[in-house]
This record gives C-alpha cells, structure tokens and sequence, in this order.
C-alpha cells in the first residue's frame, strides 16, 4: 500500500512540474528568446523587447552589427488634388526622430504603419490631421513599413521636406 502511495505522489509531482514548465515556456522563454508570445504576457513583460535585441545583436565574430541608424532628408512632391504616401521599413521597437514642413499649404496626412507580410490591408494609424509642418518621434510598435499619406487639396503641387534621423532604411515612394 506504502509503495503504491509513492508511485501516485510521484506521478502527481511530475504532472505538476510539466505544467509549471509549460506555464514558464509559453509565457516567458518563448516571448524572451523568440519573440512568440501566445499569451501577451511576454509583452506586458517586455520580454519580447529581448528577443527583438538579441537578434540585433547576434553577429558572427569579427562582423559589425548593422544597427541601421540613419539621418536624410527628403524632398517629396505632392501633386495638385493627389495624395501621396512615403515609407521607411523599420523593425519592432526601433525609433526615428522626423521633423516635416510644406512649403506653405496645408495637407491632409496620416501617419501610419503597415506589418511585413500582412496580406489583409491592415494599417494602423498613429496621427491624422491637416498641418503645415510636423515635429516628433516615434517607436515602431511592430516590423512593417512606416510612414505618411499626404494628400493635398489645393489646385497646386506642394513640396515636402521630410527629415528624418533614427534607425530605419527608406522605402520611398509607394506606388
């Protein structure tokens, strides 16, 4: 009777165990390492944050890491009655520092992101409204491509200089 007592505390315990290594894969080393979060609980964590900086980081010995940082100023023609949308393809979390400013006319814009690979047409928009010119900064919150759709109203082309400084690669023009 003794033994078989042991045997069922045993199994018991090990069940338990698996469950916990479970719990502590799916929310925590999976969201840490890999950047698969099934729960959500790896991001309220930040812990995808490290999967993310780990793959930034993981050169081959004596290769430089490409930290993609960059600075540029653009020039973007919108033309009369049209819009417009110009993109940089940023990675989760990466940060860009953008200042833009039309030549005088107000345009209509939205500054929005798309996720790489999505097929649906998904966008998210970050800022809409009708400006001469615009100042921030802005965090990637997924790998996608990133940028504005400037469309202007008026009965003449409006010129755009965009900078831009952070980490990031240009896109450009999007057809």
């Amino acid at each position: 009777m003794q033994q078989t007592l042991s045997t069922a505390a045993l199994l018991k315990s090990t069940i338990i165990a698996l469950i916990i290594a479970v719990l502590a894969l799916v929310s925590f080393i999976l969201p840490a390492e890999y950047n698969v979060d099934p729960t959500g609980v790896g991001a309220k964590l930040g812990l995808t944050a490290l999967a993310n900086t780990n793959e930034k980081t993981a050169a081959k010995p004596n290769e430089k890491t490409d930290t993609r940082q960059a600075s540029d100023t653009i020039e973007v023609i919108v033309p009369a009655g049209r819009g417009v949308e110009f993109k940089f393809s940023m990675q989760q979390f990466e940060k860009m520092e953008y200042q833009w400013q039309t030549d005088g006319e107000p345009l209509y814009f939205d500054l929005h992101g798309e996720p790489a690979g999505d097929t649906t047409g998904y966008f998210e928009s970050y800022a809409i409204a009708t400006l001469t010119q615009m100042k921030g900064s802005f965090t990637a919150p997924f790998a996608g491509s990133h940028g504005w759709y400037w469309k202007n109203k008026s009965d003449k082309a409006v010129a755009v200089q965009l900078m831009a400084k952070g980490e990031y690669a240009i896109i450009g023009l999007k057809k």
